[in-house]
């Protein structure tokens, strides 16, 4: 559609109330493209900082197990049955 043409059929003051909008709206736009990629990356940046700690959760249990065993003393059961996982978590 021609700006001239939209011009003479709604009027000045309503043609650049849209193009406004529309300005508004590519602004909103790109503002919020930037804000998720920096939300998307953080989310990642914390998933992978979760699975470090489950990952070291899973070798503190494994040396307090080997420990245990070399000197002879009852291992803590319950403490390694509150735990996560009692298998490699690591996905990074």
């Amino acid at each position: 559609m021609d700006i001239i043409q939209l011009i003479s059929d709604v009027g000045f003051p309503i043609a650049s109330a849209i193009a406004g909008g529309f300005f508004v709206f590519l602004t909103l736009k790109f503002i919020l493209d930037g804000v998720l990629s920096n939300i998307k990356a953080q989310r990642d940046l914390a998933q992978a900082l979760d699975n470090r700690i489950k990952t070291m959760n899973n070798e503190v249990m494994r040396i307090d197990i080997m420990l245990c065993y070399s000197y002879g003393v009852n291992t803590d059961m319950s403490r390694m049955s509150r735990a996560d996982d009692a298998t490699d978590t690591r996905r990074d």
